[in-house]
């Protein structure tokens, strides 16, 4: 067995030492050393213990200078993000290829360029003229920001140190970075995770915005290592349909900020536009009331939208399988509201298809949209428009109840905003000063008796 030996440990810096000194070697104090406890080989392998530097713990009261946020000169960019960024942030934001990711990130580093600060663009997919290109398209080549066209964190890093710390720094993307100290291509598990290690320790300590741009899989999932989304202070989806013209910046993770606000934009000739009134964009081609069409207004963190629930319902010769299809919605809430409508209020949709559609590509996940989804089947299926300029909130339970939902009041103001004058839902929903004719519907019986005899 190994004779254990003394040690002496520095109480300023934690080093240790195997004999006695007035004067610390590493950081020059005196008088710091002190006779630590024998230890053999093992334990000063092992144990962990001691032998460290120590960590300042700080009072959360303590009074110090707070982050300022960043405007990146995008409202609705800075919506999304909570309010701006945040020195010191790391950013993952992922999107289908071609929704506009890079579009977006330069459109908000020039803004970001042109107040004044230092920017930083590194494109691991593209070389500098094809960024330059983009830039020129949209009208931002004046923008002074520092563009690079590199994979090697160690050449980044090396790079970023000899110059100016940039404020807003965007790696275009994460699964094309490449660190020499792991074995691996590009793009696997062990290469991301390093990589971004590295970025997102030279953002904590320079106070420096980072946004890693993250592929996305076939189920539109982020690429690579589950940890990267925990690693990083914001996740965020970039969404949408490349037929249409609008994108959906959603936050799915944000540790400064609400995760359940959004940010709209429009793809134009010349980049991507904010949408200031996203209600009339999910709702634009209502001229006319038609049969099987409802109005929800939705809840996206502190922003009410208003979309178009669509439903069809088609009739099936005796033996036929009926389908049902679904799209912005959940399939087997589907299921359980046509079960309710059958049991509860005596309807038959088993001999029939039922198409349900979130107009616009919008995708909903609030059980509020309960009632307009029943308003909508109820009215598709006896043949009858549902009132003009209406719109429908409740959740319903497998009872028949209309369940109140959270900021009623808020949801049926924007309505009345934009033109609406009548609105349904639970009887103890407080109308407020919103103006809307409102009409509180306590059975989802009494939603199927308004319907089917008018």
């Amino acid at each position: 067995m190994a004779k254990p030996k003394k040690r002496y440990v520095c109480q300023a810096c934690g080093s240790v030492s195997h004999r006695w000194q007035g004067q610390c070697t590493d950081c020059a104090e005196w008088n710091t050393l002190v006779e630590d406890a024998p230890a053999t080989v093992f334990s000063l392998k092992h144990d962990l213990s001691s032998g460290g530097r120590a960590v300042e713990f700080v009072d959360l009261d303590k009074p110090g200078e707070m982050p300022v946020r960043q405007k990146t000169g995008l409202a609705e960019f800075d919506r999304a993000l909570g309010g701006g960024l945040v020195p010191g942030s790391a950013i993952l934001m992922g999107g289908d290829p071609g929704i506009g990711k890079s579009t977006l990130l330069l459109q908000a580093a020039a803004k970001v360029a042109r107040e004044g600060h230092s920017v930083a663009y590194v494109s691991g997919e593209e070389a500098s003229g094809q960024v330059r290109m983009r830039a020129a398209r949209l009208g931002l080549s004046d923008a002074p920001v520092k563009l690079a066209a590199a994979t090697g964190v160690r050449d980044i890093l090396t790079t970023l140190g000899q110059m100016e710390t940039p404020k807003f720094l965007v790696i275009d993307s994460i699964q094309t970075m490449h660190s020499d100290t792991i074995e691996g291509a590009p793009g696997t598990v062990s290469q991301v995770r390093g990589c971004a290690f590295e970025l997102i320790r030279y953002a904590k300590e320079n106070g420096v915005a980072l946004v890693l741009v993250g592929h996305v899989t076939k189920d539109g999932n982020i690429a690579g290592p589950r940890v990267l989304e925990h690693m990083v202070d914001v996740v965020m989806s970039f969404e949408g349909e490349r037929s249409h013209q609008y994108r959906i910046l959603r936050a799915l993770k944000n540790r400064f900020g609400a995760v359940d606000e959004i940010g709209v934009f429009a793809m134009a000739g010349d980049g991507l536009e904010e949408v200031e009134n996203p209600s009339m964009l999910f709702l634009s081609g209502r001229e006319q009331p038609m049969a099987g069409s409802a109005v929800f207004p939705a809840m996206e963190g502190t922003r009410p939208v208003l979309v178009e629930i669509q439903a069809l319902i088609v009739r099936l010769q005796s033996g036929a399988t009926p389908r049902r299809a679904v799209v912005g919605w959940d399939n087997g809430r589907l299921a359980m509201l046509l079960a309710v409508l059958e049991s509860r209020c005596g309807l038959s949709f088993s001999s029939a298809e039922v198409y349900l559609n979130v107009a616009g590509g919008y995708r909903l996940s609030d059980p509020a949209a309960d009632l307009a989804v029943a308003a909508a089947l109820v009215s598709a299926l006896a043949d009858k428009p549902l009132p003009d300029r209406s719109v429908w909130l409740g959740e319903i339970s497998l009872a028949g109840e209309v369940r109140p939902v959270a900021h009623g009041g808020v949801r049926l103001r924007e309505a009345a905003k934009l033109g609406f004058g009548k609105g349904f839902g639970p009887s103890d929903t407080k109308n407020g000063s919103s103006g809307l004719d409102y009409a509180g519907l306590g059975q989802l019986a009494n939603l199927v008796d308004r319907v089917m005899s008018s």
